[in-house]
């Protein structure tokens, strides 16, 4: 298994002889308007280039959405990739849309989704905590496992709660994406993990490795990838931490 981080949420995961493109994002640095009611809003997304050529990352045997922000699923995203490529996303709502974008072959995530002999179990997730939820929406996140790899846990853009430690009970991941730049608005606090969240994945889950993305890719970023390696330091889990830099690529 090879997962790379590009940018931003967005992975290609080479899993059992098949190659994942997760949550595309795709657009040239300073393409789109800085998220409002937020930080730098004098900084345009995404923040950064893309570390590797286009064609290198839609080169995919499938695709998972695991929600319709424009940082997980963009215009970009939408015109460059094969109109027939497999693409799974979280629900039927969201499958439509895609649908309506030209895409011919789209299914919804299913807790016994199997693609090509690989498990794709849907993950429960919260963006966010209080009122922003009704704001931000459904997400999900995935498992994914296959009797020659090891199980690995992409959270998607979730805060930590109950639902997370239930999957990492049952699943027992080795693996662990988390999506924890601690993105924020002005008022509604934290959208995804941020650090004390990181560390409670890590104290459920102590023996798996985990991986930090979408962090100083967007605007509303809250956590840097420095300061979540300071205090991964500081509460003596930076052996199981991994905080990638964009075009990183890692085997397990």
């Amino acid at each position: 298994m090879n997962i790379q981080h590009i940018r931003n949420a967005t992975l290609k995961v080479e899993f059992a002889g098949k190659t994942f493109l997760i949550d595309p994002f795709l657009a040239d640095k300073g393409t789109y308007p800085a998220f409002p009611n937020s930080a730098r809003q004098d900084q345009k997304n995404p923040l950064n280039d893309l570390p590797v050529p286009l064609d290198s990352i839609i080169d995919a045997d499938a695709v998972i959405v695991t929600h319709l922000h424009l940082d997980h699923w963009d215009d970009v995203a939408k015109d460059v990739l094969s109109k027939d490529i497999p693409l799974f996303t979280q629900n039927e709502q969201d499958a439509q849309k895609i649908r309506n974008n030209g895409f011919q072959n789209v299914e919804v995530l299913q807790e016994d989704t199997v693609f090509e002999g690989i498990q794709l179990i849907k993950t429960k997730g919260e963006h966010g905590r209080g009122p922003i939820l009704e704001i931000a929406g459904s997400v999900c996140g995935v498992v994914f496992k296959h009797e020659d790899e090891k199980a690995v846990y992409i959270a998607g853009d979730t805060v930590w709660y109950e639902e997370v430690e239930k999957v990492i009970k049952q699943h027992q991941p080795e693996v662990i994406v988390v999506n924890a730049g601690d993105n924020q608005f002005v008022e509604g606090g934290s959208l995804v993990m941020g650090a004390e969240d990181v560390l409670a994945v890590h104290k459920a889950a102590p023996t798996a490795i985990i991986l930090s993305v979408h962090m100083e890719a967007v605007n509303h970023w809250a956590l840097s990838r420095t300061d979540l390696k300071q205090f991964a330091s500081e509460h003596h889990f930076s052996s199981q931490l991994i905080v990638p830099e964009d075009g990183e690529d890692f085997t397990f």
